[in-house]
Parts: C-alpha cells; structure tokens; sequence
C-alpha cells in the first residue's frame, strides 16, 4: 500500500503540473550550502560561554532547521539538505556535552584533591555533607589503602590528610601491646633519578634525625621511625590525641587577651626550644598546633622544613642558599614566600594566631595601611602595650620583628608584671627566667634541606 500512496502522490503532482524539485540541484554549491549553515550555526553556538548552553543551542538549532525545511517542502516543493546538517549540528552538541563530562570529572577530582588537604576544614565538612558522590570518593581512597602494611609493621587505619607529594596516615604498630596508634607521614620525591634519589635518602636521613632530635621536646611530637619503601620515604610519629587550636579559635569567635596570652606562653616555650636547635618551623599555623587531651598543652606538629623532600629543589643541587617557600597563605611572612625564611618568621607565624585569635578573623582577610603596618586594633579588646608587641612580631619587614622568642618572652614577661596581667597557669604554660636562660638565639638559619 505504501507504493501505491507514493505513485499516486508523484502522478497527481505531475497532472498538477507542480513537481517535487531540489533546491540546490548543484553537488558543490550544496555541499558550500551545509559547511556555511553548519559552520554558521557552530561559530553562534560557540560565542556562548557555558558548556551548557553550547548544547541547548545546538539541538535548538537542529530542531529550527528541521522545522524550517519541512515547512519548505510542504509549501513550495522543494528539497533542502536537511538530515546531513542536522547530524552535524547534533554532532556539534555531543562533541560539547563529552567535554561538559570531562571538565566535571576534571573539577571534581581537583575538588576531592582540596577536601583531602584540608578534611577537617568547615568549609570541606559543608561540601562533603552535600556532595554523596565526592563522600564516596574519598570514602573509596581509604578503603584502597586502608589495612596496608608498611615496613611490615604498621597498619594503615586512616588517611588523614593528602596534597602536593605527600600523605598522611593514622597506623597501628602490630609489634606493640595492644597495636598503639601512631602518625605516619608518606614523602615522595619529584624526582626518581638515581643520583637524586641518593641525595634525597641523605636529606631525609639528616632530617629524621633532627625530628627525633626535637621529639625528646614533650610538646613536639616523638620520632619513632623513619624508612623507605618503594622508593617513598615514611616518618613514623607518636600519635597526640586532642584537638587542633583551629577548633579553639575559629573566624568569627574574639578571645580575651587572657587566654590569648596564656596561649602564646606556651607556644613561645616550644618554639624557644626548636629554634634553640636550629630549626625553623615555617608552616605554624592553629591547624599544626594540637590541645593535648591528656594535660591541656599545646603540641607543635607538622615541621614543614621535612616538606622539602618532596620538591624540586633536588633537581639543582647548586642553590641550596634559597629554598622553596613553604607556609600557609595568612601566616607565612615576605621572606619566607619568597624561600628565604628567618626565625622571626615563625614568630611573625604566631603573632598571626594571636591576632586571629583577639579579632576572630582570618590573617588574609586583614588589610595594611600604607607603610605595611596590619590593621587589627579596631577590631579587637586589647591592651596597648600587648598590642605593641603583637604588632612588633608582625612588622612587614623581618628585621624590625623580634629576632628570637627569648625577646618576645622578656616582652611577655615585663607586660605581665607591668599591668599587674594573671600569669598563665603552671598546668599549661608558664614563662619563667629559667626558659629566658635556656634560648640562646643561633646565629645561622636553618633552612630545613640545604647540604651541609
């Protein structure tokens, strides 16, 4: 039946004297006809900005010509090309939707990336409450890794954190009573040569010695090993169970000068001690600072001078002078962005939690007046000569800063006798002259992996 429809239709056509024509009998101008229609309609689509939109257009297009060629046909009897560029367009859509695909795959795989480096964040925790899909990303990373053993002794229970070279793992030592939990803390070179390597191995040798060094410090966590495996290398240290001074100090919160300075002197008697042994710290900041659950004291964690084992400074053994700048936006000073970090760094580091800590906003959200001096005092309750010397650890310039914590302990010390300030409790910190005694200022930076 369908035969005798088309017949009949092409002879009452043919009697009516109004045949079915092409409209473009030529092959080529047809073919220059669908590359402009094709091409007009990609470069319109192409002008939009979203991915999305790209899309939406193209199949609109598709449509319209569609429509626009059948209308034709009905009214005037002629064949345009219709299903060529119509596949074309709707290529043109699909080959946009394949790259809408990726890019988010791609945006949710350096989001994942973000969330692992900073897991605890506010920020992350709101993400990862609303996001299922990327909760199950991360949730499938520590299942892949979860109960590896490494050096045939620990037994990875958790993954901290991870980001740029490095991660960090929560382990039970299986050769212990009762499997203690520790800290383990993955490093991996940039670079796999093996004369790099061999440099590297050196480094970090030198430098869990000076971690073990600074363990035997009861506020800086104990080195309980170091070893390479698979060409990685792995720190192994004592697990502090508390929580993080961010959680004390968050943004929007103001602490009284009191517990501000309470926690200064604590912090100031470890930095006093790491600075004594020639170590610069460069990544302090209140998330590398624990409250000791056991006693209430501040733990410093995290020493970032280790962090150069797994950058590219290994790849020019000549520039040793300069290293990479580590640190937190917000915290680390000029110099140390720069890679040229001095001890007053660190204090310039702690006088930014002080700050953050009196004003309940974050170092980088704070403004400089036009000689580079912080602006902080309107938006806190503090007392002027206190404030004297958080501005003097925060000065631009690290040569105007304090040059050791044994002056910013003198400074402390005087305030508190001065304006008649309660001393901080002997339960969690104190500044006495036995610690002044104690911090004789070193005379060379260390820069963490500079070859002696």
């Amino acid at each position: 039946m369908a035969g005798v429809e088309i017949h009949a239709n092409a002879i009452a056509t043919l009697m009516e004297g109004n045949a079915i024509a092409i409209a473009i009998p030529n092959l080529w101008t047809r073919s220059l006809f669908v590359f402009v229609l094709v091409g007009g309609i990609a470069y319109l689509v192409a002008r939009n900005k979203h991915n999305r939109i790209k899309i939406l257009v193209s199949f609109a297009c598709a449509i319209i010509w569609g429509g626009v060629s059948y209308i034709t046909f009905i009214s005037t009897q002629l064949f345009f090309p219709t299903a060529i560029p119509i596949i074309a367009i709707v290529a043109v859509a699909m080959s946009y939707l394949t790259c809408e695909i990726v890019l988010q795959q791609l945006r949710k795989k350096q989001l994942v990336d973000i969330i692992r480096k900073n897991p605890s964040s506010r920020i992350a925790q709101e993400i990862l409450s609303q996001q299922e899909e990327i909760r199950d990303l991360l949730l499938q990373r520590e299942l892949e890794i979860s109960g590896k053993m490494l050096d045939g002794r620990y037994r990875i229970v958790k993954v901290l954190g991870s980001g740029g070279f490095s991660e960090t793992y929560i382990a039970e030592d299986t050769r212990l009573p009762g499997n203690p939990l520790c800290v383990v803390k993955q490093l991996q070179p940039v670079n796999n040569k093996p004369e790099q390597m061999e440099v590297a191995r050196r480094l970090f040798s030198s430098e869990a010695q000076t971690l073990q060094k600074l363990g035997s410090y009861s506020q800086i966590p104990q080195l309980l090993a170091y070893f390479e495996e698979e060409d990685e290398f792995y720190l192994v240290q004592e697990y502090i169970l508390g929580n993080a001074l961010s959680q004390e100090i968050p943004s929007g919160k103001r602490n009284n000068q009191e517990f501000v300075i309470e926690m200064l002197c604590d912090i100031l008697q470890t930095l006093a001690f790491v600075h004594e042994n020639g170590v610069i710290h460069r990544d302090i900041k209140p998330s590398n600072i624990m409250r000791r659950k056991s006693d209430r004291k501040l733990v410093l964690i995290d020493f970032g001078a280790v962090k150069q084992v797994s950058t590219d400074l290994l790849e020019n053994l000549e520039q040793t002078a300069i290293t990479i700048g580590i640190g937190t936006k917000g915290y680390a000073p000029t110099e140390q962005c720069l890679g040229k970090p001095q001890y007053s760094s660190d204090i310039y580091a702690v006088g930014m939690i002080a700050i953050k800590a009196l004003t309940g906003i974050p170092p980088h959200e704070l403004e400089h007046d036009e000689s580079g001096q912080l602006i902080w005092l309107d938006k806190a309750d503090v007392n002027h000569y206190f404030a004297e010397i958080l501005n003097k650890m925060v000065c631009e310039s690290f040569q105007k800063r304090y040059q050791s914590t044994s002056e910013v302990i003198t400074a402390l010390n005087q305030l508190i006798l001065s304006q008649n300030i309660p001393s901080p409790s002997s339960n969690n910190s104190s500044i006495n002259t036995l610690a002044l005694d104690d911090c004789d200022t070193p005379t060379t930076p260390w820069d963490g992996l500079s070859e002696k």
